[in-house]
């Protein structure tokens, strides 16, 4: 039977290139094998990524694919990389989305939290930075009045707001309008000068929950369970690991060092690959028909 699902997320040096390895890891060490793995790198920055990752993801069955991103936003947009990653074609029903500093912690079946007709996402972390007229900025630029609905951001819980949701794990169906949607979304809102000295580098989550509603889909709430985004507020307190979080958005590796995390990005690693340190792949054989990867030792 076809895999129901893609996860995808960017590979690009410097730093991205890495660290989309251990979340690869994670997702082999805890999801269905049966998942699709890609890994989208921006077409002219494909000869500058280590060999080392790109063998690390071959070992862990993920491909890196090249997307283009020059000149779909002007000036340059990384966090819209995203966006084009979305819009990128996959033949499985499902496409999600995830953030390359993520970590998969706990084994869970995924597919639960797909909907059909509907945008799985979580509540952004907080939204201090916009102005008190920054919805009917955004909605007013298409027409569209200002949604009734309202939900509780994930670190600001003083009231209910205007759904605002992270762009760091989104799920959706592939056959739905809602990446190039998405796409036409931003770069409008990008050209709005109302917007212009704030919309980066929000504009990939400005845009998320307008481009939901005009491409005729709905929302669905993801749990803090299921992303548990950390630092900002986070941080430097104490992390409370629960045994029912099943991944975390950490951000920078320090932050889920200090979380006392970052063994479990090590350990992920070397259950499947054998090495701890991405750039150790080739200390390794690559497994044969006889050997898996879980009998490697570093």
């Amino acid at each position: 039977m076809k895999p129901t699902i893609t996860l995808f997320f960017i590979v690009e040096p410097p730093m991205y290139q890495y660290i989309a390895c251990y979340l690869a890891a994670s997702i082999r060490r805890h999801l269905d094998p049966e998942i699709l793995l890609v890994g989208y790198c921006p077409a002219h920055r494909m000869e500058a990524l280590d060999p080392a990752v790109t063998e690390t993801l071959r070992r862990m069955r993920c491909e890196v694919r090249p997307m283009p991103t020059e000149g779909l936003f002007a000036p340059e947009y990384p966090h819209g990389n995203k966006i084009i990653a979305c819009q990128q074609k996959r033949d499985t029903a499902w496409g999600g989305f995830m953030d390359s500093d993520i970590l998969v912690l706990q084994p869970h079946d995924v597919t639960r939290l797909l909907v059909p007709g509907h945008v799985t996402c979580s509540p952004a972390a907080s939204i201090q930075w916009a102005p008190d007229d920054l919805w009917e900025t955004v909605y007013g630029s298409f027409d569209l009045p200002v949604p009734d609905a309202r939900i509780t951001l994930m670190r600001d819980r003083r009231r209910p707001m205007v759904p605002y949701f992270s762009s760091g794990f989104v799920l959706f169906p592939q056959d739905s309008a809602f990446a190039d949607t998405w796409m036409e979304t931003a770069q409008h809102l990008d050209g709005v000068g109302a917007l212009a000295a704030f919309r980066r580098p929000y504009l990939d989550q400005i845009s998320l929950p307008v481009a939901i509603a005009r491409a005729g889909l709905a929302w669905n709430e993801l749990s803090e369970d299921d992303h548990c985004i950390l630092g900002g507020r986070l941080r430097g307190k104490t992390f409370r690991r629960r045994p029912t979080i099943t991944a975390v958005h950490y951000r920078k590796w320090e932050v889920l060092e200090e979380a006392g995390l970052a063994n479990d990005g090590y350990e992920g690693l070397k259950a499947q690959v054998g090495v701890k340190r991405v750039r150790r792949i080739f200390d390794v054989p690559a497994p044969d028909a006889t050997t898996t990867t879980a009998t490697i030792e570093e």
